[in-house]
């Protein structure tokens, strides 16, 4: 009545009936901060509807803005959670690059800077403490060192174990066998280990899914008891098949560690550590594989008498493991995908040595609620969908350039390398210690650098120094026979080749692969990118000798064509993913897929 008479209040009702007010969903904001629902105004009147579906105003171009319907599917709801959090870190407004040195085709914007929050997002409580430190010691420790020991333990005692080999064989039949027949079953030995990484590696998303990522790496163990079982008793019964059989189970056993151990560190470290944390795989690795070195020599477990000894020294991590990692959590975000909220809330609290973590629960949260809504990520899914096809592909290519970098043909055969370039047998031995003690070195610094210069800063500066270096090496090893000082350039090379490998390409990829995937298509994804590795770590250990006989020192250019292909690949489609949270990541693939 009063709008017909004061034309003010005619005005105001006007205005006031063109408001619609709907209630949105719960929704987090970039902090992390929650409500029990939120408003959103709409402009039903002035042809101005808001369409983004709560999840801010979105730029008329932008992919995420649609006119469709208001009843969403569920897929498209789970979409929008995941969707990264709004607010940039720290305060300060993020790139919308998705690498801010180097053009690719995956940088591409997902939100121009006025369409981001100002509010910053707070940051999570806890970091690296006492507890963390024995979760990383105790998962890292116990599995990693198999792969590394058992990777380098037969080098040092090759020669005392093939005569070994041959006088069993002349026990069974009265007769010495030729040293082909002798070299093949060494052979066997050496690279029934990878074949039993593949399938250890195949089946490591059944086991992450079926008993966790701790469950695992404790179950696993069973593998290693076996295997040194058979290793340790094989001298005594005169059975080299037991060798070749405890090869294989320690194989399934590392082959499993390399997905579950670098899953459960990616997944229990903070964000601002969790490339420092993951490097730790790889500097374990190195540092058993010089633990392998030494302990071979003749002055130590490399003898006649010795040396089953020597394979049975892998059963002490394992012991470790079993002692320290059943006082750790399983990982929180595998307990809160199992619908076990506080137990995921009490390992969370346990890890970062604090109660208040309620910020880092709710960002856990907001990425499980969402990926529950889509349908399970299997075998197809990952290989026909294009916003899992992207990373598994980048994922992939990186693990078999840490392979086909050579890095493996360098120290499976290291000695004869050394003598190649003109070293006797006690100076090659020397060599090769030299060699693993500067990996362990630059694998340590490469620890702290990940965190500072980047992923795929790292992977460029490794492998673009490997180009450069395997060429020269090629070219210093023909000329090693008849000059002193091209022999004495061979070793620098090879040492600076090792040096460029920790540099990044040696522990990045270990850890990218989880960082690439969220929560439903990580295990799955690890079991295909560990399985390359392996299977790229085999051929090479396979096809290097034969190689080396028909091409000589040529060998290397191989290695110098890959390395320069896969420098191209990286500086072209691998993101960078540091101080970005795996959801984060995530989106960024979804963003692409939709392009």
């Amino acid at each position: 009545m009063l709008s017909k008479h004061l034309p003010i209040f005619g005005h105001l009702h006007q205005l006031v009936s063109s408001f619609t007010i709907t209630q949105q969903p719960f929704e987090e904001d970039g902090a992390g901060s929650r409500s029990g629902s939120s408003k959103r105004v709409r402009f039903s009147n002035a042809g101005m509807e808001d369409n983004d579906r709560g999840i801010g105003f979105i730029r008329a171009s932008h992919y995420l803005r649609d006119d469709s319907p208001d009843e969403d599917s569920d897929r498209q709801q789970a979409m929008r959670l995941l969707q990264v959090p709004s607010a940039p870190r720290h305060g300060i407004l993020r790139s919308s690059s998705f690498s801010s040195n180097n053009s690719s085709d995956l940088d591409i914007p997902i939100y121009s800077s006025e369409t981001l929050s100002k509010t910053p997002r707070k940051e999570v409580p806890g970091g690296f403490n006492g507890k963390l430190a024995f979760a990383i010691a105790a998962s890292a420790l116990g599995s990693s060192f198999q792969h590394g020991y058992n990777t380098g333990v037969l080098n040092n005692p090759q020669k005392i174990i093939e005569t070994w080999i041959s006088h069993t064989m002349a026990n069974r039949t009265r007769e010495y066998p030729d040293q082909q027949t002798v070299t093949f079953v060494f052979s066997v030995m050496t690279s029934i280990f990878c074949i039993g990484g593949m399938i250890g590696g195949a089946i490591t998303g059944v086991v992450a899914d079926r008993f966790g990522r701790k469950g695992g790496l404790l179950l696993n163990n069973i593998f290693v008891i076996l295997a040194v079982i058979c290793e340790a008793v094989s001298k005594t019964v005169g059975s080299y098949e037991l060798i070749i059989l405890g090869r294989f189970l320690i194989g399934v056993n590392s082959g499993m560690n390399a997905g579950l151990a670098p899953m459960y560190l990616a997944e229990i470290s903070p964000i601002n550590l969790r490339g420092a944390v993951g490097t730790v795989y790889q500097l374990v690795i190195t540092v058993s594989i010089l633990v392998a070195q030494i302990l071979g020599l003749g002055s130590i477990l490399g003898t006649a008498e010795l040396w089953p000894t020597l394979l049975a020294i892998t059963i002490v991590p394992s012991i470790f493991q079993l002692v320290t990692l059943p006082f750790c959590p399983e990982s929180p975000k595998y307990l809160l995908s199992k619908n076990n909220e506080n137990e995921a809330q009490n390992a969370l609290s346990w890890l970062r040595g604090t109660n208040i973590v309620h910020e880092e629960m709710d960002l856990m949260k907001a990425e499980y609620d969402a990926v529950k809504m889509l349908p399970k990520v299997t075998m197809r899914e990952i290989i026909t969908n294009s916003m899992l096809r992207i990373p598994l592909i980048i994922s992939l290519m990186v693990m078999c350039a840490q392979q086909l970098s050579g890095i493996n043909a360098v120290m499976f055969f290291s000695s004869q390398i050394f003598m190649m370039a003109g070293l006797d047998n006690a100076g090659s031995t020397y060599a090769t210690l030299a060699m693993g003690t500067i990996n362990v070195i630059m694998t340590v610094v490469s620890l702290f650098l990940v965190e500072k210069a980047g992923r795929k800063t790292l992977l460029l500066v490794g492998f673009g120094g490997m180009v450069v270096d395997t060429a020269l090496l090629t070219i210093g090893m023909m000329f090693a026979a008849q000059s002193k000082v091209a022999s004495i350039l061979c070793i620098i090379f090879v040492l600076v080749y090792v040096i460029m490998f920790a540099t990044g390409p040696g522990s990045i990829p270990w850890f990218l692969v989880s960082e690439l995937f969220n929560q439903s298509a990580r295990p799955i994804a690890t079991s295909l990118a560990v399985s390359i590795n392996w299977t790229a770590n085999f051929l090479v250990g396979l096809a290097f000798l034969p190689l080396a006989e028909l091409m000589g020192p040529w060998v290397f250019i191989i290695f110098v064509i890959l390395q320069a292909l896969f420098l191209l690949f990286i500086y072209k489609k691998v993101p960078e993913t540091k101080n970005k949270t795996l959801e984060e990541i995530s989106a960024m693939f979804r963003q692409q897929s939709y392009q």
